[in-house]
């Protein structure tokens, strides 16, 4: 089943829980997380301090720490949580269904 303005990301079982994954389109990266609680969220895939990938960083509970320089983020928020990251992540929408997940990215 496809929608209207959103985007096939991956398949659920492609996230272990409690971790993130990469996921790339149209020259734009994203990150895409899966909670302990097998709830999914979507930020921008890359840092605001320095542009390393998200998904090569460590997730903690509902942080993601960059692994460039261990700042953190909460990823069902966006917001910046511990330096030297200052700069929310953007946050997108998604939709879980039949073991699909799907992102808006406009």
């Amino acid at each position: 089943m496809a929608y209207e303005g959103w985007i096939a990301a991956c398949e659920e079982e492609d996230i272990e829980e409690e971790d993130v994954i990469r996921f790339d389109y149209e020259e734009r990266t994203f990150a895409i997380y899966r909670s302990a609680k097998n709830k999914y969220f979507a930020t921008d895939g890359f840092c605001t301090h320095e542009k390393f990938h998200l998904a090569d960083g460590l997730v903690m509970g509902n942080h993601i720490e960059c692994p460039k320089h261990n700042g953190r983020f909460d990823y069902t928020t966006g917001e910046a949580k511990r330096a030297p990251v200052c700069q929310a992540l953007k946050t997108y929408p998604l939709k879980q269904e039949s073991g699909h997940i799907w992102i808006r990215i406009n």
